[in-house]
This record gives C-alpha cells, sequence and structure tokens, in this order.
C-alpha cells in the first residue's frame, strides 16, 4: 500500500477567510448542482454515438471543475480513439474529472471511492475498475481487468503513485498497471497536473492527502481565489517500445521536474 510524507497540517497551505464563506457556499451549489444534472442526463447521454457522447462528458467534466471555482488550462491532446492508460500524478480528487476532460475513461481508483456520497455512485456506473489496496493477492486479477478494457478499445486512467502527494514533491510510479499495457499492447500516454494559483506559484489548496476529508477538501477549494488546474497531456508512448513493466514506468515518468522532486523528497 503505497503512502505519502503529505499531510494537511504538513503541506497543505489554505487562503481561507470568513469573507470566502458565501461565495464557497455557492460554489459548492453550483458543483451540487451541475453533479446532479449530469446524474439526471447520463441514462440518454450513454445512448449516443460515441464522439457526440464524449464531447457531452468533457464538458461536464470542465463545468464540474469551474463551479468549484476552479479555471482549466488544457495543453496537449489524447489519443482520441483505442485502448489507451492515461497515467498521472495524483494531487486531488479534482484529478478524476481533469482527466475525464481530456479522454473519457474508465478510471482506477480504490475500493473506498465506493463509499463516497454521489461520487462513488457516480464511478461505478461510469465503470470504474475499483482496486482493494490492502489484498495484493487481488492485483493479478485487476491487472488482468485493466488489460482486457484496454483490449477492448476502452481507455483507462490510473495514477500510478498510488497514493495522493501534496503536488510540490511527487511519488514514484508503481509498475504494477503497466503490466496491462504490455499485455494489450495499449499505448500510455502521461498527464502532468499542477494546482497553481493566480500568480503562477504552485498551490497545495486543491491537495487530498493523509487523512484530510473529502468535505474538508471540498470546502478548502471552494474557499480559495484564484485557483487553476494545469493539465499538461504528453506525446504517447508506445508500449511495445519498452521489454518490461520498470522500464516502460521509467519512460512515463521519465521528465525532468518529477525526477528532481523525487530526488527532494527521497535524497
Amino acid at each position: 500500500m503505497p503512502t505519502a510524507p503529505c499531510s494537511p497540517g504538513a503541506c497543505v497551505q489554505s487562503t481561507a477567510s470568513w469573507t470566502a464563506v458565501p461565495r464557497a457556499v455557492l460554489r459548492l451549489a453550483a458543483v451540487l448542482a451541475v453533479v446532479l444534472t449530469g446524474v439526471l442526463l447520463a441514462p440518454g447521454i450513454a445512448r449516443m454515438r460515441a464522439a457526440p457522447r464524449d464531447r457531452m462528458i468533457r464538458r461536464w467534466c470542465r463545468a464540474v471543475v469551474r463551479a468549484g471555482g476552479v479555471r482549466t488550462r488544457i495543453t496537449g491532446t489524447a489519443v482520441p480513439t483505442g485502448g489507451l492508460l492515461l497515467v498521472a500524478n495524483h494531487i486531488s480528487w479534482l484529478d478524476i474529472p481533469l482527466l475525464a476532460a481530456v479522454r473519457p475513461a474508465r478510471m482506477l481508483a480504490k475500493t473506498e471511492v465506493r463509499a463516497w456520497p454521489v461520487a462513488g455512485a457516480l464511478a461505478a456506473r461510469g465503470g470504474t475498475l475499483f482496486i482493494e489496496r490492502d489484498r495484493l493477492r487481488a492485483l493479478p486479477g485487476t491487472v488482468t481487468r485493466i488489460a482486457e478494457a484496454l483490449h477492448a478499445g476502452a481507455a483507462v486512467v490510473a495514477f500510478p503513485e498510488g497514493s495522493t502527494w501534496c503536488g510540490r514533491a511527487q511519488g514514484r510510479f508503481r509498475r504494477a498497471v503497466f503490466q496491462a499495457a504490455l499485455d494489450s499492447g495499449a499505448p500510455v500516454q502521461p498527464v502532468r497536473v499542477h494546482y497553481r494559483s493566480s500568480g503562477g506559484e504552485e498551490s497545495t489548496a486543491a491537495a487530498f492527502v493523509g487523512d484530510d476529508s473529502l468535505l474538508a477538501s471540498l470546502w478548502r477549494v471552494a474557499t480559495t481565489r484564484g485557483l487553476v488546474a494545469e493539465v499538461e497531456v504528453r506525446p504517447p508512448i508506445a508500449s511495445r517500445n519498452h521489454p518490461d513493466r520498470r522500464g516502460l514506468a521509467a519512460a512515463a515518468q521519465g521528465a525532468p521536474d518529477w525526477v528532481r522532486a523525487q530526488t527532494e523528497v527521497h535524497p
């Protein structure tokens, strides 16, 4: 079970104040309204053809993020069709709609997500692949299910660090999920997520780490002004060009800024 040293007390900086409370309440109400609208429209969207359906899902995901007061900047594009393993660093629950805004996909998530209010039901309905992190024996079966989904032409989103980090530091990509790309022959596309203040500085306000609760994190995001999510979609990597999952994981995480951050945290 991978863990991160990040915690709300040690890493997370909030700019909340009493004057932000009315704005935060309005933002949370807007998020709830957008989510409920998506739930109501989901049956009709599911019957659409693939291209218009994916456009609707991407717009809805960006609307969820924007309703919470977070602006989004996405650079690069994902492989539009066919099996694809999207892998990203993991900071916040916001990462999930942000990655779905890049390309609608089946998410790989810990089983605890299934119990989240509203979001858990949406995740299960959206085809999320749940992993039991405390049962190592269940891992091969999960890898097989991911490989089957990729082979069938689906996109799958995974956060190979296995835990959330604050954003100023990152963890190493665990190798297991990359075996599914090798087994299916699907390409791997790395995505880099940053959260910044309106002035461009790295922000930890969106981080959902340690013993943080989902409600506390939601409130912190809603009370933060000028939060910007930057999503950099990097070029896809052909899994066939790497002999094993260790090499494929290293290639996906091989950007200099990631390596620098790991060196700072793990000297």
